[in-house]
């Protein structure tokens, strides 16, 4: 499937997918438009049985650098409403198979949300992430104020939405914000690697466990610790499960 806007590779031997954001000369900002073939893109390969594991990433100086300026300017608040974009982050958030974020370049305000979704994030050591908006006279919008706290704590989460400051990916892996930092060149294999990695895994039992922890953040203890043990007991009716286990006992 490639688009004007997005491209996707499948490889099929390690059952993942890569899809790229392709709007270089506006260093991938998120439209409506952009963001619904995103969604689109993404959810065509949830549904896709070749694929495990989905990589998502853009170019080299930005996996994406914030909203289209440019379709909001002029826009009141029935307009932002009526726009709808908070439908297109639900489809995404909605995503059953893992999503490994690749990031080179910016990640910026809509980008850094982006990214965010994400199940896991592998950045090359030019990455910049941030929520700049507040020097546009808004706040982030499609989770920032939520996310962010929750990767970073209070006060740094603070600090990077009421400054708008950007922070490298250096001391995004430091804050525990993402999962490693590779030398640019790198970035390719060792998000391919990562995916690789999880796609070999049963295809039920990671879906589960994804959806397992998405859920500790919305849930109480109690109400979590159920949600697990229903989720992992059924993994018990999976032929992956009898198979892993009884090669295991043979060693």
């Amino acid at each position: 499937m490639d688009t004007t806007n997005i491209l996707i590779q499948i490889l099929e031997e390690n059952k993942t997918a890569t899809l790229t954001l392709n709007r270089p000369a506006v260093l991938n900002a998120l439209s409506y438009d952009f963001l619904s073939e995103i969604a689109a893109g993404l959810e065509s390969l949830d549904k896709n049985d070749l694929v495990n594991c989905i990589i998502l990433t853009g170019s080299d100086k930005a996996f994406a650098a914030g909203a289209d300026i440019s379709a909001l300017v002029d826009q009141g608040a029935i307009g932002i409403w009526k726009m709808d974009m908070y439908s297109l982050w639900q489809r995404i958030k909605q995503i059953k198979k893992p999503i490994v974020a690749a990031v080179s370049g910016f990640a910026l305000g809509g980008g850094c949300e982006l990214a965010m979704s994400c199940d896991l994030i592998i950045a090359s050591d030019n990455a910049k992430f941030g929520q700049p908006e507040i020097k546009l006279g808004i706040m982030p919008g499609a989770g920032g104020t939520q996310r962010l706290p929750r990767l970073v704590g209070k006060h740094k989460a603070m600090e990077m939405i009421l400054t708008g400051d950007f922070i490298s990916a250096e001391e995004a892996y430091r804050l525990g914000m993402i999962n490693k930092v590779v030398p640019d060149g790198m970035l390719k294999y060792e998000s391919e690697n990562m995916a690789a990695t999880i796609a070999a895994q049963s295809t039920v039992a990671v879906q589960m466990a994804k959806e397992s922890v998405l859920r500790s953040f919305s849930m109480p203890m109690d109400e979590g610790l159920l949600f697990e043990r229903r989720n992992y007991m059924t993994c018990f009716d999976t032929e992956e499960q009898k198979e892993k286990m009884r090669k295991f006992l043979k060693r």
